[in-house]
């Protein structure tokens, strides 16, 4: 069992996550980053197989991970460096769970501390409303655009999760749709009215000029009559952002921070939002959380006694 190198057991590992149905992306990313990884172990450390794999080995590699750096010379943000550290104790706690390693050497690999950070590009409601009502809407490709964007800003799901849809993922009547997430976990999620009015539309008078393929079920659809794809759905957000000059850079996740930011901030139950957004748990929400704090303290100037007493004292 033992005579198996390393890398002959990262194609075993993700045989494993495919058989658990994980995201073909997920293990795409799994095995860049452990080969790349394990490629450098090889040369520098002359560990080729898990049994010569050592705590030592782990904490060289982590001070050369943490010491990387970009294209342009800069550090690797933590959360990347992390990332890296995620694939590498699963990859480590699979390993030892097969036999193949005696011991659980993942426990002993530590985070970087990551800086508690406020979301990045998120937009309020008024530059979301002047963004999407900036979007033509008199052409196939403008009509199915600006449904994109609506249904991206009502609903708060992943890009990936978007252009995944199918027609019979809908349920017009209901205004909901089933989405696929991380881990091809399923969830429901809701469509709101304006959005929903856009997505009847597109259904009955656009997708029809649009498809080819009459067995093709995908939901959006390029102009070719092929599912949309991810790196068009980013481009077609990019462009119509910057001829809207929107002054922070805009990604079609910028619309699902935007939407949950909106509905934290109007009050709506963390629990619910996790499950809107499809988290495992409420961690991810604290960072959106953070933002309504300005509204907070708005508030809290406007209605506090004391803060009333304050600017009679100023008057």
């Amino acid at each position: 069992m033992n005579n198996h190198t390393l890398m002959e057991l990262v194609a075993e590992y993700l045989d494993w996550q495919r058989s658990r149905n994980y995201s073909p992306g997920t293990t795409v990313h799994a095995r860049r980053s452990l080969t790349r990884s394990l490629r450098w172990m090889q040369e520098n450390q002359r560990v080729s197989g898990p049994e010569q794999m050592r705590a030592a080995t782990l904490e060289a590699w982590r001070r050369h991970v943490v010491g990387r750096v970009t294209s342009k010379g800069r550090p690797h943000k933590p959360r990347t460096v992390n990332k890296a550290i995620e694939q590498m104790k699963g990859f480590l706690k699979f390993l030892a769970k097969r036999g193949y390693l005696g011991q659980h050497l993942e426990e002993g690999l530590e985070y970087v501390k990551e800086p508690h950070v406020l979301p990045g590009s998120v937009l309020t409601h008024t530059q979301t409303r002047e963004l999407l009502e900036s979007v033509a809407a008199d052409s196939p490709a403008g009509y199915t655009a600006r449904t994109v964007l609506e249904v991206l800003y009502s609903s708060g799901i992943r890009a990936g999760e978007l252009v995944g849809l199918d027609l019979d993922h809908l349920d017009l009547a209901n205004g909901t749709a089933k989405v696929t997430g991380k881990g091809s976990k399923d969830r429901v999620v809701p469509i709101g009215k304006t959005a929903l009015g856009f997505l009847e539309n597109y259904i009955k008078a656009v997708r029809p000029f649009l498809v080819k393929d009459p067995e093709n079920k995908a939901l959006f659809l390029d102009k070719f009559g092929k599912r949309l794809p991810y790196h068009t759905l980013r481009r077609l957000v990019h462009a119509f952002a910057e001829k809207r000059g929107v002054p922070v850079n805009v990604t079609p996740h910028t619309f699902r921070r935007s939407c949950a930011t909106e509905l934290l901030r109007a009050g709506a139950g963390m629990y619910h939002v996790k499950d809107l957004l499809g988290h495992e748990s409420l961690e991810t929400l604290r960072y959106y959380a953070k933002l309504t704090i300005r509204d907070l303290k708005k508030e809290h100037q406007r209605c506090h006694p004391r803060e009333r007493d304050a600017r009679e004292i100023g008057r």
